[in-house]
């Protein structure tokens, strides 16, 4: 059967096999029942038989060994799994000599609907002899260092490259021990690990080390060992070998990459500009430099400017002005500086000028020499140094990032006798790179955090008055520089009728924008708070405010860089000295602290309500009664959080500060109480105001009911003067007189039972007029033809300020006068 009739194309002459090409392999179709289906030339040369010859008999004739039906049957399996078989398999040639062949499986195949497999093999490769004078050349010519010591760890044997590595020639080696001839090796250990090796038989390999030679004595190098025992034909220990290899760049490239990890984590620890510099100059030395400088410019270590210079030229005073901010050296103190921390200074190593900042690359001077004109003419002070203390290798690095120009770093080598290379270079860049970017990360955080701070210290109340209600004071202590600054605000807002609003908040988050949202807040409650809203209605108006900033937010642009809301909390109180009740509501913030005179302390149960921003929900209004000289708290969660994060314990600690206190200044208390609470900076910041109330006695408040009828308006009138001239407010008589006349008419002629005339003197007299009626007040611009409408027009003209408020049983409209 030709190659046309089997199915296999034998067109190609064979030529020589390569050993790791199957296309020249004997191949063969072998069907289910074992007979011979597909012959190849290859299968004709290697059995010896023609396809027509052994086409359609069985295979079983080409075995050298008999038929093992088991074996077979489970290589059949195999393959119909599509796994296929290989193994080594005798055959006999058609001349009757036995041959190893190399047999393969590989596949199952169906030919005119007969199950047939494709069997391929090639013979066994006859293995290679060495002769000894080969062996010989290889092992003394092989690029790793060999050798053979004996029992006492001396020479027996070595090769031409171990004699290479360490410069020691071969005849001063024999007979010798490795500690006797190369010192600058760690043979100690090297030793120890043979006699190891020795004691137990067991081999050590890739031991690493680091040391010196005599083949390059100025130059550190790197070696991997690996060592096992020699042992006769009776399996005795002899002797030890060892195998050594070069291995200083795979070492140096891994203490590069080690250092530069070991950078990423010891630079930039802080947000500090200096700090970060002096982390740079420390990391550097002694690992990489003995003598490191970092000189800044003069922007970057300031709040203002981006620090980048254009680097044109110009005169001497357009270049840029940089500063020592860091240096460290091997020697103490750093006598090789010529400049000191903080001082001026212009240096970039001669002949480059300032452009080397903002577009050069590192310099590198492998060799310096004090002698060159270069450096004597131009920095004559430096070229001393140089000689002074033997500094022989530099090199310079621009520190830039993100486009901004940042210094100069510096690394000099003295006490290391190795110089600069470029590989030097690649890791000074590195390092210097992963610094400036902490740099300028620093700096960027210096600048915002020190607006934010302004911002604040801005928008914070810069004097608090209670009036004669209450007396107050505040302490605030902003986050540390990791924490940023927050939104913590307070204020003491005056009301009418001796009130007083005191009120605290937290907005959420740190930074300007928490700052701004704060002064917002605030605003907005000194707004609503003039429209004398209770409690409970004024947080959900500033409930309302803050969603629909945040809505105005989300519907700009994602490039957007307005300010956020995220929300925020608040309490808010109201307290009356006439009556010595407080009015209170809070927004998802901490109730407030309330120590009584005869110092016990305790939290009012009051409703924690939502915090603001998140809408739908209500508010509630708590009323407690406040008796004189009690001591009234309001505070942010930063005050009572404390390391554990408890603020139900925190809020016992605040407590206990403020009763200890005993009758204390209340500025000293509160300073007092906020060390006590938070003795270490913290990250978030911290607001506490602290009130002493005060009543309003019978000899500050006089009240009158007034019937609904005109005669009234007269005896309400009199009896105002009367009570204003017994309080010695004589000069104020008139005005009072005609204040009470319009707002007790007005009250009689358009408003509903009852009506009460109050007078009050506290820090100014103060003229109200309740009634039962809702209806709003409106100041009317009378014409000169009208008879009526000038009343309220009148009481805004004699009034220090006037205005109305809303109780649950009507309206009160007040009018306040200075007091002479």
């Amino acid at each position: 059967m030709d190659s046309a009739h089997n199915g296999f194309d034998e067109s190609a002459p064979a030529g020589p096999r390569d050993h790791f090409d199957a296309s020249s392999d004997a191949a063969a179709l072998i069907t289910a029942q074992g007979l011979v289906a597909g012959w190849t030339r290859a299968a004709e040369k290697l059995f010896g038989y023609a396809a027509t010859d052994i086409v359609g008999r069985s295979v079983t004739r080409l075995l050298a060994e008999p038929e093992d039906p088991m074996r077979v049957a489970g290589i059949a399996e195999h393959c119909r799994a599509g796994v296929g078989w290989s193994g080594l398999v005798p055959v006999r040639h058609r001349d009757g000599h036995r041959i190893d062949v190399d047999l393969r499986v590989s596949g199952l195949f169906h030919v005119a609907g007969e199950e047939c497999f494709l069997v391929s093999a090639h013979e066994q490769s006859r293995q290679w002899t060495v002769g000894e004078s080969v062996v010989e050349g290889f092992l003394s010519r092989a690029p790793v260092g060999m050798a053979v010591m004996d029992l006492d760890l001396r020479y027996v044997w070595l090769n031409d490259t171990l004699e290479h590595f360490g410069g020691v020639p071969r005849e001063q080696r024999l007979g010798h021990r490795l500690s006797e001839l190369l010192p600058g090796l760690q043979t100690d250990a090297l030793e120890g690990r043979m006699r190891k090796v020795l004691a137990t038989g067991e081999p050590v390999t890739d031991y690493e080390y680091v040391g010196w030679s005599w083949a390059d004595p100025h130059r550190q190098h790197a070696f991997s060992t690996s060592f096992f025992p020699m042992t006769d034909a009776c399996g005795a220990v002899i002797g030890v070998c060892y195998m050594v290899a070069d291995v200083t760049e795979r070492w140096n490239a891994r203490q590069l990459l080690s250092l530069v990890n070991e950078a990423g984590t010891s630079i930039g620890t802080t947000l500090d500009v200096t700090r970060t510099a002096q982390e740079l100059a420390d990391f550097a030395v002694p690992r990489f430099a003995d003598f490191v400088m970092v000189d800044l410019l003069e922007p970057v270590l300031g709040t203002g400017g981006d620090g980048a210079w254009s680097g044109d030229a110009g005169p001497a005073a357009a270049r840029p002005r940089m500063r020592r901010t860091a240096m460290r050296s091997v020697r103490e103190g750093c006598p090789e500086a010529v400049a000191q921390i903080g001082d001026l200074v212009d240096f970039v190593p001669p002949p480059h000028d300032g452009n080397l900042l903002v577009h050069g690359d590192p310099v590198l001077i492998p060799v310096l020499d004090p002698s060159d004109v270069i450096w004597v003419a131009a920095r004559p002070a430096r070229a001393e140094r140089i000689r002074d203390y033997g500094l022989h290798s530099l090199i310079a690095v621009p520190m830039r990032a993100r486009s901004t120009v940042l210094g100069l770093t510096t690394f000099v080598r003295s006490l290391n006798p190795v110089s600069f290379g470029p590989d030097d270079v690649l890791l000074a860049r590195e390092l210097v790179a992963r610094a400036a970017v902490c740099l300028d990360n620093a700096r960027r955080y210096t600048r915002e955090h020190t607006a934010a701070v302004t911002l604040q210290h801005s928008l914070l109340p810069h004097a608090l008055s209670g009036g004669t209600a209450l007396d107050v004071a505040s302490s605030y202590q902003p986050a540390d520089p990791t924490g940023g600054v927050g939104g913590d605000w307070f204020d003491v807002i005056p009301l009418s009728g001796a009130r007083v609003g005191l009120v605290v908040g937290d907005v959420v988050g740190h930074g300007i924008a928490a700052a701004a949202s704060m002064g917002r807040l605030r605003t907005a409650v000194q707004t609503l708070a003039d429209m004398e809203l209770p409690p409970d209605e004024l947080l959900a108006h500033l409930d309302d405010l803050v969603l629909r900033l945040s809505d105005e937010e989300a519907e700009r642009d994602a490039d957007s860089r307005g300010i956020a809301f995220t929300g925020a909390t608040c309490l808010y109180a109201v307290y009356d000295p006439v009556t010595r009740r407080c009015t209170l509501a809070r927004a998802g913030h901490p109730p407030p602290v309330v120590v009584e005179p005869d110092g016990e302390a305790h939290f009012p149960d009051i409703p924690a309500g939502p915090p603001l921003g998140l809408g739908g929900m209500g508010f509630e209004s708590t009323e407690i009664e406040l008796a004189e000289n009690s001591l009234f708290g309001l505070y942010t969660d930063g005050l009572i959080e404390g390391p554990d994060r408890d603020m139900e314990e925190g809020m016992t600690r605040l407590g206990q500060a403020l009763a200890d206190s005993g009758a204390a200044d209340l500025a000293a208390l509160c300073a007092s109480a906020v060390r006590r609470l938070v003795p270490a900076p913290q990250p978030d910041d911290i607001a506490l105001l602290l009130a002493r109330t005060h009543a309003l006695g019978p000899d500050h408040v006089v009240s009158w009911e007034v019937p609904a009828e005109p005669a009234a308006v007269g005896q309400a009138r009199a009896a105002a003067t009367r009570q204003v001239e017994e309080w010695g407010l004589g000069e104020l008589a008139m005005t009072t007189e005609l204040i009470v006349s319009e707002l007790v008419t007005n009250a009689i002629r358009y408003a509903a039972r009852p009506i009460r005339l109050r007078l009050l003197r506290e820090a100014r007299l103060t003229c109200e007029v309740a009634d039962g009626s809702s209806t709003a007040p409106r100041l009317r611009h009378a014409r000169s033809t009208d008879e009526g409408g000038r009343g309220l027009f009148l009481v805004a003209q004699l009034a220090h300020r006037w205005g109305a408020r809303y109780t649950a049983h009507g309206k009160i409209i007040w009018a306040e006068q200075e007091l002479p």
